[in-house]
């Protein structure tokens, strides 16, 4: 399997030959396989997987899960064959090993509406000669004569995080089996609680 969907505990540390290692601590799976897709039925192979338990499910959710749990998170891997996976098959974190390097996706933490200074770490204006309210301003954006208006995507103040953000190369430190719960060296995307796409790195 190419990945499983986790929620993120928290950061620890380990020690290995006496040498401190930052952690994040991930709750991976266990995943239920819901849908099988094949490139004779829908064009192309990929295997469907749920996690996390929903209270409630619409009549559509209810039908396409068939009794195989009330899922709150579905994604999709796209895979070369399918022809390993049923409908109900369980995965969980014994897909991973100690010295795996996988790629975490999430959302980042919302930091909310930011000025420049924090957002893009901007230098701020003089902090002497009478600016005195313009230490944290970003000062000119250049829109004179020409090109005569803002350019999309200028470095202006706005609303920070709460982002879709991929970390790559993060090694696997440890695995508890028993307890679905992966340790990676480093920090990942998000809040303590969030969801985490954990894939493989190809």
């Amino acid at each position: 399997m190419a990945g499983i969907l986790g929620r993120k505990i928290g950061m620890t540390q380990l020690y290995r030959e006496n040498v401190e290692i930052a952690v994040t601590a991930i709750e991976a799976g266990p995943c239920c396989v819901t849908q099988v897709k094949t490139i004779e039925k829908d064009k192309y192979n990929a295997v469907q997987i749920g996690f996390g338990e929903s209270k409630k499910l619409n009549k559509a959710e209810k039908g396409h899960l068939k009794e195989n749990g009330n899922y709150r998170y579905l994604r999709e891997f796209r895979l070369d064959d399918v022809k390993d996976y049923q409908v109900g098959q369980k995965i969980d974190a014994g897909m991973f090993k100690a010295g795996d390097i996988v790629q975490i996706e999430g959302v980042s933490k919302g930091k909310g509406f930011a000025g420049g200074v924090k957002r893009y770490h901007f230098k701020g204006g003089p902090k002497t000669h009478g600016q005195s309210d313009r230490h944290r301003a970003p000062g000119s954006i250049g829109s004179t004569t020409t090109p005569g208006r803002v350019f999309k995507g200028l470095r202006m103040a706005g609303h920070m995080g709460a982002r879709k953000v991929t970390a790559l190369n993060l090694e696997v430190v440890e695995v508890d089996t028993a307890k679905n719960v992966v340790l990676l060296k480093g920090a990942v995307p998000g809040a303590k609680g969030g969801i985490l796409l954990i894939e493989k790195a190809s």
